[in-house]
């Protein structure tokens, strides 16, 4: 038993075309809630209808994460935004995006009038893998993708936790308190007339690590990034069959993927962003298994707890 539980942690995928809208599913937007962060991995057309259908409210999103500036990785941020700006309590959000964000954003202002907005808009320009930003709990970190124009991959890594086992505790009479707050800050204690250290009743648990990576050619960035990673998300527009069309539009196909998830020694392996010429997936997740068996194909308002 625990006596700090885990912190909350939930994945919804709001779109899982490719370019094409179908009637089954919407442009590109996974939604992450990590206690209460909220964090946009792109914003795809009617990104914000289908947080309504998900239950997340607008006013959840805190960070947006925009790959590049194709429309169907961006053109639901004037909604979205507009939706925000019209909320009596102004809402501040960060926006990171590749090189020309700003000049894109900007552009995007000019089109229409918001009642207020409190963003802020950064550009990263990742040499490798690099970090951007980071809390006391997590950081996210970026590297530049093979796409015909700028783009990002992006990754959520939680830090690593100090877990406090009870049973060792009631061991020491310990009970909780401030003094075992103490302890899960690492400080050494005198209880009892006994000396505790950290290690004594403490042990380390690795953070969750979550990749997504889309609009890309396969490269050595791409695996870099998802490297350990306990979910990769990564387009998968067409199978293998048709690798040669992928890389004229620099697009993975579902081996790719798999090919990825195996050398950055991933755990598990979702696949997204699929071309409207599959009425179903099968064919897809049949075709990435063949190289990596812990694979699942997404689909519109699946939700992920980890």
């Amino acid at each position: 038993m625990l006596l700090f539980l885990f912190p909350s942690m939930q994945l919804t995928f709001l779109g899982t075309s490719c370019m094409v809208p179908t009637k089954e599913r919407n442009l590109p937007g996974v939604f992450l809630t990590y206690n209460n962060i909220g964090i946009l991995f792109d914003c795809g057309e009617n990104i914000q209808r289908q947080m309504n259908i998900a239950g997340i409210k607008r006013t959840k999103v805190d960070i947006i994460l925009i790959t590049h500036f194709h429309a169907d990785h961006m053109s639901g941020l004037i909604g979205l935004l507009q939706t925000i700006s019209n909320e009596d309590n102004e809402k501040k959000i960060m926006l990171f995006g590749p090189e020309g964000t700003k000049q894109h954003m900007a552009c995007l202002f000019k089109s229409c009038k918001f009642p207020r907005i409190n963003i802020t808009i950064k550009e990263l320009k990742p040499k490798g893998v690099e970090k951007f930003f980071e809390t006391e709990n997590f950081f996210l970190s970026c590297s530049k993708l093979d796409h015909s124009i700028p783009c990002l991959g992006y990754s959520f890594e939680e830090k690593e936790k100090i877990k406090i086992s009870l049973e060792k505790a009631k061991k020491y009479g310990l009970k909780q308190g401030p003094i075992l707050g103490k302890i899960k800050q690492g400080k050494t204690i005198i209880f009892k007339g006994k000396k505790i250290k950290p290690e004594d009743i403490t042990y380390k648990v690795k953070g969750k690590k979550i990749t997504y990576i889309v609009d890309t050619l396969p490269c050595k960035n791409a695996i870099e990034l998802a490297k350990d990673s306990d979910l990769l998300i990564s387009e998968a527009v067409y199978t293998s069959s048709l690798e040669e069309k992928a890389r004229e539009y620099k697009h993975l196909t579902a081996k790719q993927a798999a090919f990825i998830a195996n050398n950055a020694n991933v755990k598990k392996l979702i696949l997204t962003h699929f071309s409207q010429r599959y009425k179903s997936t099968k064919e897809i997740e049949e075709d990435a298994k063949t190289y990596f068996n812990n694979v699942v194909c997404s689909y519109d308002f699946m939700k992920i707890k980890l």
